[in-house]
């Protein structure tokens, strides 16, 4: 594997990597000096060992106060294929497109930092974009496959958020908020200009957009185990769902968003003519 040049930009605007790499992973991170490293050694000795393409992992450090930008940079200099960005405002979305945007990766792919994921679900979510079967993939904990460890409170937050989305904009995927995604970068270059969320919704929205486009989403069941030290805040996160929900409904009532181009662009037919399953990975 081409060793990587570890990124070090104070703007999204100077990101520029090298490699050749066919998968680009980012981590966005926002105060994860404890998590960092073990989650960065752990991912590179998977992709090292299990993964049959060229990779490179981005750290996308969101604006973090503590010494995770630190820790960033000497994981970046300890292992081949490890890049950093710095990025002054926080927001997982943010992050998420100011990398994939400059990345020259082929396949673009996200995973958390806690890897509640399952690291041998990889494979399996990015293998269908790099034969260009599909545009986007996602792993899903609600899935009849998937194997879940977490509380109740969450398990039911996740499905009543899920139905809401499939109730108010006819979301057919099955799980949104996983963080284990992946996107083709031709179909990313297509799309983030239209993601206006920079927070949590964001994976929704591009989702949403995709699905009315006439992409392909494929959908990969995961092992996950939750993580009991999150810190995401679930009432906040709830509200800013709620109204991210609000504003797409009404940009597509209004004809805002132009997923009519972008399906002509790609070639697909209309929704109502695509009526067949799912594709979904089998192991």
């Amino acid at each position: 594997m081409t060793a990587a040049t570890p990124l070090r930009a104070s703007s999204p605007r100077h990101v520029a990597v090298t490699g050749g790499a066919v998968l680009d992973v980012v981590v966005p991170v926002f105060d994860e000096e404890r998590d960092l490293a073990p989650c960065v050694r752990r991912l590179h000795r998977h992709l090292t060992e299990d993964f049959p393409y060229a990779f490179r992992i981005t750290v996308a450090d969101n604006a973090s106060t503590d010494g995770t930008l630190a820790v960033a940079e000497a994981l970046a200099d300890e292992f081949a294929g490890v890049a950093v960005v710095h990025l002054d405002e926080k927001g997982r979305g943010r992050a998420l497109r100011a990398v994939w945007s400059a990345s020259d990766a082929p396949v673009l792919a996200y995973t958390d930092v806690d890897l509640s994921t399952d690291l041998n679900a990889l494979l399996p979510l990015v293998a269908p974009l790099i034969s260009g079967h599909s545009d986007l993939a996602i792993g899903s904990r609600l899935a009849p496959a998937s194997r879940v460890v977490r509380g109740v409170k969450r398990e039911v937050i996740s499905r009543c958020y899920n139905v809401l989305l499939r109730g108010t904009l006819r979301a057919r995927f099955s799980d949104a908020q996983c963080g284990f995604k992946a996107i083709r970068a031709d179909v990313a270059r297509r799309l983030l200009p239209l993601v206006e969320d920079t927070g949590w919704f964001f994976d929704t929205e591009l989702l949403v957009l995709a699905e009315r486009s006439g992409l392909r989403i494929h959908e990969v069941p995961v092992d996950w185990v939750d993580d009991p030290d999150s810190r995401v805040d679930v009432v906040a996160t709830a509200v800013a769902d709620l109204k991210g929900v609000a504003r797409v409904g009404r940009a597509l009532a209004t004809g805002a968003l132009p997923v009519a181009r972008l399906r002509e662009e790609s070639g697909r037919a209309p929704r109502s003519q695509q009526n067949r399953p799912r594709t979904r990975w089998r192991a």
